[in-house]
């Protein structure tokens, strides 16, 4: 019999991976915390990579009105953002496409959210043959969930994808699939992530496809 032909695919985390944004979000969740949780300095940084829903279940539990107030807060926040690229991401994207390799969006973003981003970004639907937003899971991370939902809609085996992520919660998300793991040192430092991610970028200038394929052959 002979070997199945692998084919690869590349779940791209969108905020601190492919957009610059969680400099912009951790200026909201900083004032939120200031707010209505003053007993955690760090609230900006505990909830990264969390859904929406999550974080307003987790900390703003039992007062509707309130979870209300931020969703719609947020949601004011998020249709005036700025969202800029990291470097040499959208380059690298489309030269893993160019060989092959299937791509897709993983975020704990909803489709609202996504919404203001494709007004900016209408490329997105070229660079992503599918999109996983918050809307489509049950389990935010680091539930595997998000990246196993990717890799069965590309329908690439799970060995065979490779989660390029930011947060904690989310590279355990990618590990927990059992992909690779790419860690973006955006949001935390490379010596914070090193050790829980199979290779470190500081972001994607210079990336080529070989050092790809050979992450994959490990």
């Amino acid at each position: 019999m002979m070997d199945r032909v692998r084919r690869f695919a590349a779940l791209f985390d969108m905020d601190g991976v492919v957009l610059d944004t969680e400099g912009q979000y951790d200026n909201f969740w900083r004032e939120q915390g200031k707010r209505y949780h003053p007993d955690m300095p760090e609230f900006h940084k505990v909830i990264k990579g969390q859904t929406t829903e999550l974080i307003l279940k987790n900390y703003f539990e039992g007062d509707v009105a309130l979870q209300q107030q931020v969703s719609r807060e947020l949601d004011e926040f998020e249709r005036w953002m700025n969202f800029p690229y990291f470097p040499g991401v959208e380059q690298f994207i489309r030269t893993l496409q160019k060989h092959g390799v299937r791509t897709a969006l993983v975020t704990s973003s909803n489709n609202k959210k996504m919404a203001y981003v494709l007004r900016v970004h209408p490329e997105f639907a070229e660079l992503f043959e599918c999109m996983i937003t918050a809307d489509k899971i049950t389990r935010s991370k680091p539930d595997p969930e998000c990246y196993l939902l990717a890799a069965r809609e590309l329908q690439i085996e799970p060995d065979d994808c490779c989660v390029f992520e930011d947060s904690f919660s989310g590279i355990e998300a990618g590990q927990r699939a059992g992909m690779k793991v790419v860690g973006l040192a955006t949001t935390n430092p490379r010596e914070k992530i090193q050790d829980k991610v199979d290779r470190v970028l500081s972001d994607f200038t210079g990336c080529v496809y070989d050092e790809f394929v050979s992450l994959m052959g490990k």
